[in-house]
């Protein structure tokens, strides 16, 4: 049985996206993964390993050869995971999938020349470029680790059209887009109740996403409407983000309408949102991958039978246009979403609901799988 590596640097209980390619893998290769935490299973090995710790001199150090463009030196101080990936040099992997950009150079560290696909969760080289700070230190830093990797990749993935197109733009490579999408649930819409409309949203909560958007939404809003935010702090969260989820509860509690509920694991959510009515998702293009998102909670939502009220994302809005599943406001505003939101009547969410079936039938985890296990399966050959 042909062996693969999976190199992902996050908790795999989070990473919804990694945990679809291991199960799309699991029983017809040999599957090994490196992650900083998951639940062990007997379908395939799991090893932990823990986030750098980065002092306060490491952090100095670093930011040194960071700024001088000592790109090689600066990524071993911050993923100083160099014993991990030395031990596993002594077995061989036939391929190794490299999710995000930073996991690259352990990928090109194993002997024998296994195939390598490169998994970009994101656009790397303008990730947080509406921070002043990330853009002096990590733009470069990103930007040399695609130009020096990328080309040496067998095959490319990434989540989305918007950022396929710039990887090809900018680093010559085609990448296929595999989707966030969750797998296929066979489940009917909950029914819609007279003037009550239940909106939820559920993700991390992190200060760029501007949640607190939502809540000035609910102030403009009908009194059919209610909002409950299943909000997840990630353990490596900044003190700035861990605050963040406090500040939300006591704007929260200004409208009664509103609920801060504890999180479920990933696998969960679907079966937990499924009895509200329109999910919600307002995120302003404060940089690049914001403008290009097409994330999990979308393919929750429709999984979900839910109905969906977002901004007018582009490949967001793509989706809900082309199978009639919700809302697109005219713009990022709290007017223009309530706008949108207050005109809606019982049985316009009904129908979104109802065309949620046929987009849950395309857009799903197993339609996915099948992609990834074609280019694996072309790989080995």
């Amino acid at each position: 049985m042909k062996k693969v590596l999976v190199i992902v640097l996050s908790n795999l209980k989070h990473d919804a996206r990694v945990r679809r390619q291991v199960f799309a893998l699991k029983d017809i290769y040999q599957t090994t993964i490196v992650c900083f935490a998951g639940e062990p299973s007997s379908d395939y090995e799991l090893i932990a390993i823990k986030p750098t710790k980065l002092t306060l001199l490491r952090k100095a150090i670093t930011s040194v050869f960071l700024i001088l463009r000592f790109h090689g030196i600066a990524h071993r101080l911050l993923h100083d995971y160099a014993s991990v990936m030395e031990a596993l040099a002594a077995r061989k992997f036939d391929l190794i999938i490299a999710n995000d950009v930073e996991t690259l150079p352990f990928a090109f560290s194993f002997p024998g020349k296994p195939k390598v696909i490169f998994d970009a969760h994101e656009y790397a080289p303008r990730h947080f470029e509406d921070k002043k700070l990330w853009r002096l230190f990590f733009q470069n830093f990103n930007t040399w680790l695609c130009r020096k990797y990328i080309p040496r990749t067998d095959a490319m993935t990434t989540v989305g059209k918007g950022l396929a197109r710039e990887y090809q733009k900018n680093f010559n490579v085609t990448p296929t887009v595999i989707t966030n999408a969750n797998n296929y649930f066979e489940i009917e819409p909950s029914p819609v109740l007279e003037n009550k409309i239940r909106l939820i949203h559920h993700g991390i909560a992190t200060p760029s996403r501007k949640l607190e958007l939502m809540i000035d939404v609910m102030a403009l809003l009908d009194y059919r409407f209610t909002l409950d935010m299943m909000l997840l702090t990630p353990g490596f969260a900044s003190s700035k983000t861990k605050r963040y989820l406090d500040d939300l509860r006591i704007l929260s509690k200004k409208d009664q309408r509103i609920r801060i509920i504890p999180p479920v694991k990933s696998n969960e959510v679907v079966n937990t949102i499924r009895n509200y009515d329109l999910g919600i998702f307002i995120l302003p293009p404060v940089n690049f991958n914001y403008e290009h998102t097409l994330p999990n909670k979308l393919f929750d939502f429709i999984q979900a039978r839910l109905g969906v009220a977002i901004g007018p994302t582009l490949e967001m809005a793509e989706i809900v246009t082309r199978y009639s599943i919700g809302i697109v406001s005219e713009n990022f505003s709290a007017e223009s979403v309530a706008k949108s939101l207050n005109q809606l009547t019982r049985h316009d969410i009904e129908t979104y609901k109802k065309n949620t079936n046929a987009a849950a039938k395309e857009l799903n985890a197993e339609a996915n799988a099948t992609k990834l296990q074609g280019i694996v399966s072309s790989l080995l050959q």
